[in-house]
């Protein structure tokens, strides 16, 4: 099953207040006065597959316009499983699609009841539907359009050869960078290197230690008190043990105390147990006192005031805050920032080898490249030589018998991310004609049908479920408007259709005919889109050939436009 465009809602779109549009799966005309709202059909259904969104387009007085469409796909296509792997659903076959733009230029998109970003829409269009508004000629007018339009043509033959390309492009320019960063940089990183080994080259003349800071001061503290330290532990021991050269007057210490209360309790311990218990912990106050009193006195003995040691103490701190002041923020930063200066240094030294490596892989690049592009340029080549038979063969069908498309390509100097090839179409008008690009060697009706054209030619390449064209046949009547309409018919047979025209000629090959109709006001309401019978699309030729609805003349040749058509359409 062929997905197509089954309903279309749309409010608060320029002069549209509300309107509702149900489609054939053939093809479909959408016609009406001036100012009805004809085009914002088209630019409808662009919003709703993703469209730019203009406020300026959201209708006078409305907070915001919301378009919502409904599809049917089929459940096991690609369309309703990349709404699957978004978490939207399809019921049985059907896809609700819905977006808003409000006046203040918000926009919000859903799709299977989910919301999504609007480059969701947009990438899920690619596979259901090709809109084109009355902007799309000049588009076509550019070269890189004109390539895309050519690589489309080719399809699969080129998608492969052209992904390699890009990646070969990708890395290609990617070392390219990164060579002319190296040398062009050449004198910053050699003041960069220059910086590094003078910074390495002070530290490892000073051999800092991991927490000899810390160490430093401990010892500097300790030297700057040495006499204050000494004569602290040697009071202490006094204090506990007593100084032997003293006389008998002099105050006891508090071991001699301590012994003094212990043989007192050890004399009446034998009483009472729990007075002998108080005997053992002032015994053990002895031990611990005679104990205490020995280490400060090895401490007063190991304590001396050495001015010498002192100053080498200050100048290692010095030469260590040095380098903490330009390297880190304690000694472990320095060390840290060497090793990681090594490393960069290391790289920077490198950079010459490196240099010499990327030349090699740039120059391996380049043949790989060369050769690339060489096999786009061939494909596209043959490409372009069906691709303009094909296309003159449809004008040929739309009434330009004697013209004829061309592609024109040529190779540029460069490298470009599809290649090197630049694409051009051209048109000779007649035999005589030289070939001139399209936007000097086609006139807008010319123009019109050549896109027209493109298009019958890709629906046979790479065929798109719906068609979406907004005057395609702007600028073109007579037999050449009655041969668009039959092209148009023919592209209906494989692909859903939809067209707003103001040729009658173009409208009477239609399987379905909407019209327009403008209120009273200006405005569309809902009920002014009508799908007319065959005698409503009568009426509604006859306006558009006459502008007399009721004119007997014009509604004969209505008449006479839909038997034509009729006949027409059997034989496509």
């Amino acid at each position: 099953m062929r997905p197509r465009v089954e309903e279309v809602r749309i409010q608060g779109l320029g002069v549209i207040d509300e309107a509702v549009l149900e489609l054939s799966p053939g093809f479909t005309v959408v016609t009406g006065e001036t100012g009805a709202g004809k085009t914002m059909v088209v630019t409808g259904l662009g919003l709703l597959f993703g469209g730019r969104a203009d406020p300026a387009r959201v209708r006078p007085g409305a907070d915001k316009t919301t378009v919502e469409g409904t599809l049917r796909v089929d459940p096991a296509g690609r369309a309703a499983q990349q709404v699957l792997d978004i978490g939207g659903e399809v019921e049985d076959g059907e896809l609700i699609i819905s977006r808003t733009v409000s006046a203040e230029g918000r926009s919000r998109a859903w799709l299977g009841g989910r919301t999504v970003p609007v480059g969701t829409l947009t990438y899920l269009a690619e596979d259901l539907v090709a809109v084109h508004g009355q902007m799309d000629q000049q588009r076509l007018l550019h070269p890189g359009k004109q390539r895309a339009a050519l690589d489309r043509y080719a399809g699969d033959e080129l998608l492969k050869p052209l992904r390699a390309y890009e990646q070969s492009y990708k890395r290609h320019k990617q070392v390219g960078e990164l060579l002319a960063e190296l040398t062009t940089r050449a004198r910053e990183r050699a003041q960069e290197a220059d910086v590094l080994r003078f910074g390495l080259a002070e530290i490892e003349k000073a051999e800092p230690r991991a927490g000899e800071d810390a160490e430093l001061k401990e010892e500097a503290e300790r030297l700057s008190h040495a006499d204050a330290l000494r004569g602290a532990a040697t009071t202490a021991h006094t204090a506990l043990l007593g100084d032997p050269m003293s006389g008998p007057e002099a105050v006891q210490d508090a071991g001699s105390l301590v012994g003094t209360a212990r043989a007192v309790v050890e004399s009446v311990r034998e009483f009472d147990p729990v007075l002998g218990g108080l005997a053992d912990r002032l015994a053990e106050a002895g031990y611990l006192i005679n104990d205490v009193a020995t280490e400060l006195a090895a401490y007063a003995e190991s304590v001396e005031a050495d001015p010498a040691r002192l100053s080498a103490v200050q100048d290692r701190r010095s030469t260590l805050t040095g380098l903490v002041r330009k390297y880190g923020v304690d000694v472990a930063g320095v060390l840290d920032w060497a090793r990681r200066s090594a490393a960069r240094l290391t790289e920077l030294e490198g950079d010459d080898d490196r240099i010499e490596e990327l030349t090699r892989e740039h120059d391996e690049l380049t043949e790989r490249l060369t050769e690339q592009a060489g096999e786009l340029t061939r494909i596209r080549a043959g490409t372009a030589e069906r691709f303009g038979e094909a296309v003159t063969g449809e004008l040929t069908a739309l009434a330009m018998p004697h013209a004829r498309v061309s592609v024109e390509i040529t190779r540029s100097a460069e490298f470009g991310p599809q290649g090197v090839d630049e694409v051009e179409l051209r048109m000779a008008a007649h035999p005589a004609a030289p070939p001139l690009p399209l936007g000097k060697g086609a006139s807008g009706g010319e123009l019109s049908r050549v896109m027209l054209a493109i298009e019958v030619v890709f629906a046979g390449a790479d065929p798109v479920p719906t068609f979406v064209f907004d005057e395609v046949d702007a600028g073109v009547g007579g037999k050449a408007a009655v041969e668009i309409g039959r092209r148009l018919a023919k592209l209906a047979r494989t692909a859903q259709v939809i067209v707003v025209t103001h040729l009658p000629q173009v409208a009477a090959f239609a399987d379905q005919h909407l019209v327009v109709e403008k209120a009273g006001d200006g405005s569309v309401v809902r009920s002014g889109v009508v799908a007319l019978d065959r005698e409503g699309r009568a009426r509604e030729l006859s306006r558009m050939l006459a502008g007399l609805e009721d004119s007997e003349l014009g509604r004969a040749h209505a008449e006479e436009l839909l038997s034509l058509a009729d006949a027409a359409k059997a034989v496509v």
